[in-house]
């Protein structure tokens, strides 16, 4: 018997089934020049439909919020009926398909979006800059956001949890990860406010809670899922107590039963260190996907062990399309090539080989 069998027990998400427990990653690729879904991104996650679940690279709710210049949006007609093609094309393929929905925050850079200045829930800026397909450029110090402007954003959340179900995905991912808005309020490094939305754990969630009331109203909490990274030093993030924030997420979110939590479980950087999956999962009646770093056979292991109900899978499932295929098997995995993550054609993006080709 593989030692990787547990991953093809079917699982239930919410109310969503899935008949094996190999997620895909939310994935930023820049493939999409003007924010619109195309047939190239079609082709991509149509290769990628054996997945359990694919979840959508981050997905901007609102225009002129890009971190990356070339990423999508689905805030228009337009893009929703691109979307629509993706989703009916990886729904003809036998997959299920989730959309993370995402806010940059202090990620965005004025000069990818008509001048609009960043947002955050402080003044403070990230550190240094970052290269997009238009360029280098260097991060401003953000606007503090009113309480008014968050009730704005809650709407813009809303608005593309109802276009994401238009499009036809089974279900959002809320991005809360990897230093953008809603983790800029969740984590203290970035959140000094002594408002409504700083000050405690009860007032540093509340825009987040507000964001997935808002969208489970659109989906029932049953299709909606949440990304945390409350270890990653990306996007110039800390936390003075991060084991701590996830307990008090825990507890904080069961009463709300949603289709998953999706933890990234460690620091791109390895800067901070700690075991925050096993007291998150002690508290947590939901289901848990876990991410980062996990080999098949790790991934079997927490599966097995009850530490997780599923695991999500980045880099691998870049280079391998069929990455269940080749996991069941046990067959080689292609390597991926770090070179194109972000370019902008279908080199190191469609062009991975199949094990069949």
């Amino acid at each position: 018997m593989s030692t990787t069998q547990t991953l093809f027990e079917p699982l239930s998400l919410g109310s969503l089934e899935i008949p094996n427990r190999i997620i895909m990653a939310p994935l930023t690729r820049c493939r999409a020049p003007g924010h619109m879904p195309n047939d190239l991104m079609r082709e991509y996650y149509t290769q990628r439909a054996s997945a359990g679940l694919i979840i959508t690279e981050c997905t901007m709710v609102t225009p002129n919020t890009s971190a990356f210049a070339t990423e999508p949006g689905i805030y228009s007609d337009q893009q929703v009926e691109a979307w629509k093609k993706i989703t009916d094309s990886v729904h003809a393929a036998g997959g299920r398909i989730f959309m993370q929905i995402w806010h940059a925050g202090r990620a965005a850079h004025p000069e990818l979006n008509e001048g609009t200045p960043a947002v955050s829930a402080t003044a403070t800026a990230i550190e240094g800059g970052s290269t997009t397909p238009k360029g280098h450029f260097n991060y401003q110090t953000p606007e503090v956001l009113t309480e008014e402007q968050i009730k704005n954003i809650v709407a813009d959340f809303r608005k593309g949890a109802e276009n994401a179900k238009k499009a036809g995905f089974d279900g959002v991912e809320v991005h809360g990860a990897n230093g953008y808005l809603l983790d800029q309020f969740l984590r203290d490094g970035a959140n000094n406010r002594d408002d409504l939305y700083g000050g405690s754990w009860h007032n540093q969630v509340r825009f987040l809670t507000e964001v997935l009331d808002a969208v489970s109203e659109v989906f029932t909490p049953h299709r909606v899922g949440v990304r945390f990274s409350p270890l990653n030093s990306f996007n110039d993030m800390q936390d003075s107590d991060p084991v701590a924030l996830m307990k008090y997420l825990a507890a904080h979110l069961n009463p709300r039963d949603l289709a998953y939590v999706h933890l990234m479980r460690a620091d791109f950087f390895g800067k901070q260190q700690a075991d925050v999956v096993t007291p998150f999962k002690e508290l947590y009646s939901g289901q848990l996907i876990v991410n980062m770093g996990y080999s098949p056979e790790e991934a079997a292991d927490a599966v097995d062990s009850h530490i997780a109900h599923a695991v999500a899978f980045g880099t691998a499932f870049i280079a391998n399309p069929d990455l269940p295929e080749r996991i069941k098997v046990n067959a080689p995995l292609n390597e991926a090539d770090p070179n194109t993550f972000y370019t902008q054609d279908e080199k190191g993006y469609t062009d991975y080989p199949t094990l069949s080709a």
